[in-house]
């Protein structure tokens, strides 16, 4: 980007990301964690009434339950888990294009949607299990295997990283070797220089592939942990005999969520931009990517660890 403006709006973005960072480091995030909680009861309780209303057939009850969903979900999002750390960490390590980024948080989100219905449709309806049955697996099970999985995804971050530090080191030059007869004379980057032919992808066709599975692997980390909330309602609606309701209000539970971590990843793309301007001014920029990966990936182990620990 060039330009006051985008320079402006690329260094207001990394200074609230830092400052964000160093706040949640702090603890200093327990005021608005209380609110989110305060918020999340409310929204609960107000649910609950919305769904007796549109069992009673009232008008507007729909639009009003399907409101509330996405006010929960955006209130559940603030708090803990959701893949935000995640999201945001991978976003200001890797040069991940913005549109990608948000693309994969809204469907991590909607996906924590999706395994929410299975779990709770399939619990009750195939196996036969009760409340307690699905939400314990749900919070039991399948939260641990999300946390795992990400704080695996931080090890990698954190082994690129280092790996990426280690080849910024000075190496011996090796010594140049002529050409062999017959050398492919083309344009090709991934054609070999004895044959002329291809055996294997060229670097942007291995970025691609790499993008897309580091994409899925982020999906796949986060979407393993349904919402509780969406579990609360999907539970509420079968019993009531209300399921299309709830299936609708657990997709618009996740738009809620996706809305908060739709915002993390913009801010910290922008963030990672304005760190990586300011950082060629400076004339440091070429370590900043792996310090970032390494600094990000063990972030993210540590908050894994610590979620494993705390059973959140």
């Amino acid at each position: 980007m060039t330009g006051p403006v985008p320079r402006i709006a690329l260094t207001v973005a990394l200074v609230l990301a830092v400052g964000a960072a160093a706040l949640w480091a702090q603890g200093g995030t327990a005021a608005l964690l209380a609110w989110a909680m305060e918020g999340q009861r409310t929204a609960q309780a107000a649910m609950a009434g919305a769904l007796r209303s549109l069992r009673a057939g009232e008008a507007g009850a729909l639009a009003g339950l399907l409101g509330l969903a996405f006010t929960y979900g955006v209130l559940h999002a603030v708090g803990p888990g959701h893949g935000k750390l995640l999201i945001g960490g991978y976003g200001a390590a890797t040069q991940v294009p913005l549109g990608r980024l948000a693309a994969i948080g809204l469907l991590a989100s909607l996906g924590q949607a999706t395994v929410a219905v299975v779990l709770v449709h399939g619990g009750i309806a195939v196996l036969d299990w009760g409340r307690a049955d699905v939400v314990g697996l749900g919070e039991g099970a399948l939260t641990t295997a999300s946390t795992a999985a990400i704080g695996a995804i931080g090890l990698w971050l954190a082994w690129r990283g280092a790996r990426g530090l280690a080849r910024l080191l000075p190496r011996p030059v090796p010594a140049l070797r002529p050409a062999p007869q017959g050398a492919a004379t083309g344009h090709d980057p991934a054609a070999c220089a004895s044959c002329g032919h291809r055996h294997g992808p060229d670097p942007a066709e291995v970025a691609r592939l790499t993008g897309w599975r580091e994409g899925a692997a982020l999906i796949g980390a986060i979407a393993i942990r349904p919402c509780t909330g969406a579990l609360f309602l999907l539970v509420l609606t079968w019993r009531m005999d209300i399921t299309a309701a709830g299936i609708a209000g657990a997709y618009v539970m996740g738009l809620g969520t996706a809305l908060v971590t739709v915002a993390v990843a913009g801010l910290s793309v922008l963030a990672r931009d304005g760190a990586r301007m300011w950082a060629g001014r400076l004339g440091g920029l070429r370590p900043l990517g792996p310090m970032l990966e390494l600094g990000v990936g063990l972030l993210v182990v540590l908050a894994a660890v610590q979620a494993l620990r705390l059973g959140l």
